[in-house]
């Protein structure tokens, strides 16, 4: 007996991909030499403004705001092959610790430290508190580059959407525990799941040994509420019951310096 032809208006679901399993993840049982190839660093950094500035003459508010502005935009006027990048983001409305954040991008941790450096040298860094600092890496995700035919390649399209969604990520010490096969199978899950959710564009990064979390994931968007429906449908994957900690979780709306500014007094 043949087996059933499908009628035509019989609805198709999408082939998940083919994934290959990366059997020694780690590089612990083929003693993997260690990468030491140029990779880019990320710096989430997030300020908060004393509310003593707002009772300044605003007149003298306008020049300290003048005086920042040259000092944050001045940071990536800087020779091409440096490659620094930087996007601004207000946080005034959604978070209640921080007014606004930078995501600068860099192939020297030093670099961020002048970034920081040229604020604090300016009369309005006088006035601003880091509540929020994450420091990550980029790297090629074990999971995801190993879609057949995705290519092997690094690619980060930083700030290309209105809004960010930022969040630090650590995973329970029992998901390293699981076999190769297993986080493969929840990974594949978990990425089947979010295939619908086109509007959003995922960067993740990781911070093992640089900083006190393991990932920082970063969704860029023009759609909120497709990030909220994306976040509630990976709720019910098997891979979120081995989520140790993502929070806190910061709503970021991109705007130039001189509107974040603005937002501030």
């Amino acid at each position: 007996m043949s087996d059933p032809t499908p009628t035509p208006d019989a609805p198709s679901r999408p082939a998940r991909p083919k994934m290959m399993v990366d059997l020694d993840p780690s590089g612990q049982v083929t003693q993997r030499e260690p990468d030491r190839a140029q990779r880019q660093y990320l710096n989430y950094a997030f300020y908060k403004l004393d509310r003593e500035f707002r009772r300044l003459p605003r007149e003298q508010q306008a020049e300290m705001k003048a005086e920042l502005q040259g000092a944050i935009e001045g940071w990536t006027d800087a020779p091409a092959p440096r490659g620094l990048i930087q996007r601004t983001y207000s946080t005034v409305g959604t978070r209640p610790e921080a007014d606004f954040m930078l995501w600068r991008i860099a192939f020297d941790l030093a670099d961020f430290q002048e970034a920081q450096a040229r604020i604090n040298r300016t009369r309005l860094g006088g006035y601003l508190s880091q509540p929020h600092n994450y420091v990550s890496m980029q790297k090629r995700s074990q999971y995801v580059n190993r879609i057949e035919g995705s290519g092997h390649g690094l690619e980060l399209l930083p700030g290309q959407g209105s809004y960010l969604f930022v969040y630090p990520f650590v995973k329970t010490r029992a998901w390293y525990d699981l076999s190769p096969h297993s986080r493969q199978g929840m990974m594949d899950e978990h990425i089947y799941a979010s295939g619908p959710f086109k509007g959003i564009r995922l960067n993740t990064s990781y911070s093992y040994g640089i900083d006190d979390q393991e990932f920082i994931v970063a969704f860029d968007s023009e759609y909120p509420q497709e990030f909220v429906d994306l976040v509630g449908r990976l709720r019910y994957t098997e891979a979120s019951m081995y989520t140790l900690s993502d929070t806190p979780m910061f709503t970021c709306i991109k705007k130039d310096v001189a509107g974040i500014l603005g937002d501030l007094s």
